[in-house]
């Protein structure tokens, strides 16, 4: 049988413990990824002991409270703490989610916390998403129009405007694309599901006049229809967004046109 494994220097090992004060009660450990490309070194999970007494109810508190209190070197991106901006994304408890949207008390025994899957790491928790972005500069992400503008703004019905309505409030975090096997195989040339989702919500809005040039866009091979339904996109949008349905809802429209 054969067996793989991965390089030396990709191994990760055991870090450093940081224990709790004496005599506090309520303790939970978090054992969080390490990483620094510069430093030469193999990435590590180091652990920390966190007082929950004296932290917020979210993994991003507990995070913060680590960095402002035990170890200023852990890095990682956050923002708005309201689940809105996407900074916090990683992978925590074996899911792609917010960490500012994640409560402590939802994870039984260690809480294990990495960032997001398949993707070049910057350092710790901070991966690399200069491919997603260009990704989502392809698409052209705003209303495309041939005719003359308007005296005012350009208006919609109640019903055009509810076609949009799952497709908005994707925030670009990252989760779902970086939760996707296709993605993984094939980031490079497939666009993934965040980024086809968002391809999805210009195409459905009523106000947009470049149908045809999304659609012949995305009419590739990789682009679009390495798309296999494995549904782990929908799964773990922190959003509760169905990237797979706006998928499909593409796909349709191009056999739609060819008939």
């Amino acid at each position: 049988m054969a067996e793989f494994r991965l390089p030396k220097n990709s191994r990760v090992k055991e870090g450093k413990i940081f224990k709790a004060a004496d005599g506090v009660k309520n303790v939970k450990r978090f054992r969080v990824y390490r990483y620094d490309p510069d430093s030469g070194e193999n990435p590590r999970m180091d652990t920390y002991e966190v007082d929950m007494d004296k932290c917020g109810p979210m993994v991003l508190d507990a995070l913060l409270k680590i960095k402002n209190e035990v170890d200023a070197t852990l890095t990682l991106r956050r923002s708005c703490r309201e689940g809105i901006c996407g900074s916090c994304a990683m992978n925590i408890d074996g899911t792609n989610t917010l960490a500012c949207t994640k409560a402590c008390s939802d994870i039984k025994g260690d809480a294990r916390i990495y960032p997001l899957p398949h993707m070049p790491v910057v350092k710790d928790l901070v991966p690399d998403l200069t491919n997603f972005y260009a990704q989502y500069a392809s698409i052209k992400p705003w209303i495309r129009t041939q005719s003359a503008p308007p005296d005012r703004e350009r208006l919609q019905s109640k019903e055009e405007r509810e076609k949009l309505d799952g497709l908005y409030e994707c925030i670009l975090c990252a989760c779902c694309s970086t939760s996707c096997p296709s993605y993984w195989w094939n980031s490079d040339r497939y666009l993934g599901p965040a980024i086809l989702l968002q391809a999805y919500r210009w195409i459905a809005d009523s106000r947009d006049e470049a149908t045809g040039e999304r659609l012949d866009d995305l009419e590739d091979p990789f682009k679009l229809y390495r798309c296999h339904t494995i549904m782990n996109c929908t799964r773990t949008c922190p959003k509760g967004l169905n990237p797979a349905k706006a998928i499909a809802e593409i796909k349709q429209l191009l056999v739609a046109r060819s008939q």
